[in-house]
């Protein structure tokens, strides 16, 4: 894991359903700001297990998932975070849903695109990593 992430997401001894939200923002901060700077930085926030579906792409494992965002068919990505939201996902274990809608821009290009994203994040080692991941352009 990058180590500034892990301090980041230390899990506290709260309920994570009082976390989720605090905990969600601290990822995605992390998560976007990573994106938009170093994609092949995201390596430690996937496992052999993980899961995204890119546009309805079915891709898995950490591996081919940092391969395809790395692959993505431009050189610099900014993220606006518009709604961010979250809740706990099971009753057995500090795993939430983050829900994240926004804009981003591409290279030169002057509109903005439209994205939403889903995060189904697991406790791992006092963090979390992701799961699930679920992104799609919103055109309209």
């Amino acid at each position: 894991m990058h180590p500034h992430f892990i301090i980041l997401l230390t899990l506290p001894d709260l309920s994570v359903a009082y976390g989720a939200p605090a905990h969600s923002k601290q990822f995605t901060d992390f998560y976007y700001q990573t994106f938009d700077s170093n994609r092949s930085g995201l390596a430690p926030l996937y496992r052999d297990h993980s899961m995204l579906l890119f546009e309805s792409q079915p891709i898995s494992g950490a591996t081919a998932i940092v391969e395809k965002l790395v692959g993505l068919p431009f050189q610099t990505v900014q993220h606006r975070v518009a709604t961010l939201d979250a809740q706990p996902a099971s009753q057995t274990e500090a795993s939430m849903i983050v829900l994240v809608t926004g804009q981003l821009i591409t290279g030169d290009e002057a509109n903005p695109l439209s994205f939403s994203q889903t995060f189904h994040l697991k406790p791992a080692e006092g963090s979390y990593y992701v799961y699930n991941d679920i992104f799609r352009l919103v055109y309209g």
